[in-house]
């Protein structure tokens, strides 16, 4: 069966495609302007997807790299406090090495050894108080604003802990247990410096001291190299979601961005199309005796 085709149809179906064909134009103009492949979902729903999941993904990154940071804040505050602790610990055992030595010291000499002691006791407070961000880093997830207080006690809560997730399903801690440095109550760094103090203004051999301050410095020692482990995998995870981060932006890039050469080229070869169509319609379309009738 043959269809007739009128002028009516050629002229329909040539406004269709040059309606199309300046569709694509504006799009592409749009797209050299923008550099974006995607100006509106519609240009491409697969490609909008996918550049919604990967955004998703940006925004993860982000959120965990700003864990690791955080993190990283807190355990090198904390692995900075510690090596001054572990210095002040050691000028302690010095002075208390000195103050064994009954038979070379006076009393003006042990005096001055006190006092250097009582001077400790306040840097090691000022030590055990350090905080990171307004939070002290030795006293867990408590509210003080102090880990130890003006009289030497701890404020911490036992077995509460300051977390960062810095990656799905891992975990960091970024605190450090006060108790574990310093100790608490009777057992605490604070309360050894008194009883050599004590000793020494009691005339009393401070030597069996000695072994009790050695004990701190291992702990502290324990401590120094737990948190240089969680440091270290802090760091890792830093390095990774960094590495992450320029993958993500490059699929995102891939997806969403236009190239400068590519947007140029695909609008001229639009443009030149769209001339060529003009040009064609024309010269098929030519007027008919119906169009000077009307």
């Amino acid at each position: 069966m043959i269809t007739r085709v009128t002028t009516q149809m050629t002229m329909s179906a040539a406004q269709t495609r040059l309606q199309a064909g300046a569709a694509k134009l504006a799009q592409l103009t749009d797209q050299a302007t923008s550099l974006k492949n995607i100006t509106v979902p519609s240009d491409d729903p697969v490609g909008t997807g996918r550049a919604i999941a990967v955004r998703g993904e940006q925004a993860q990154n982000a959120q965990y790299a700003r864990n690791t940071d955080s993190g990283a804040g807190w355990l090198d505050t904390t692995d900075s406090t510690l090596a001054g602790v572990y210095s002040v610990m050691n000028t302690f055992r010095d002075l208390t090495v000195q103050g064994a030595n009954d038979g070379t010291l006076g009393p003006t000499d042990r005096d001055a050894i006190v006092t250097q002691l009582q001077g400790l006791k306040q840097s090691l407070l000022q030590d055990a108080n350090t905080s990171y961000a307004g939070r002290p880093v030795f006293a867990g997830s408590t509210n003080a604003s102090a880990a130890y207080a003006d009289d030497f006690t701890w404020n911490g809560t036992a077995d509460s802990t300051v977390t960062r997730r810095i990656a799905s399903g891992t975990t960091v801690r970024v605190d450090t247990d006060g108790s574990a440095v310093f100790g608490t109550g009777a057992d605490s760094v604070f309360s050894l410096i008194d009883n050599v103090v004590s000793d020494l203004q009691k005339g009393v051999n401070v030597n069996p001291r000695i072994t009790e301050i050695d004990s701190r410095l291992g702990a502290i020692r324990g401590v120094q190299a737990d948190v240089g482990t969680r440091h270290a995998a802090v760091l890792s995870a830093k390095q990774t979601l960094a590495s992450q981060k320029v993958d993500l932006e490059g699929q995102r890039s891939q997806i969403e961005d236009k190239d400068v050469a590519s947007a140029i080229l695909d609008l001229q070869i639009q443009q030149t199309n769209y001339q060529a169509a003009l040009a064609v319609t024309a010269k098929t379309l030519q007027p008919t005796l119906m169009d000077y009738l009307r």
